[in-house]
């Protein structure tokens, strides 16, 4: 089962969204590798970052790969402005 990113991930719900991904991690329905599809965000600021950081540490803890599918190139500039891009390998 691939993980989805809404379609708004703003302050307001990266915490709802962070502990969402957590959830279905820890039932397993994301297999050995996280895949989180980022395609549907719309609007979005450096808190999808945060919830896919998160993610991805979350994953590694347990074991698992990490890779973001469809990332938005606005948040793929936002990711190497700061420094992460190399954190989130594209799916």
């Amino acid at each position: 089962m691939e993980l989805r990113l809404p379609a708004v991930l703003t302050h307001a719900q990266a915490n709802n969204c962070a502990r969402a991904l957590q959830s279905a991690i820890r039932l397993g329905q994301s297999g050995p590798t996280v895949v989180v599809n980022a395609a549907a965000l719309q609007r979005f600021d450096s808190s999808a970052l945060a919830v896919l950081l998160d993610c991805r540490r979350f994953a590694v803890a347990m074991g698992l790969s990490f890779a973001v599918a469809g990332m938005p190139g606005r948040l793929r500039q936002l990711a190497g402005l700061y420094g992460v891009a190399e954190l989130m390998p594209a799916a």
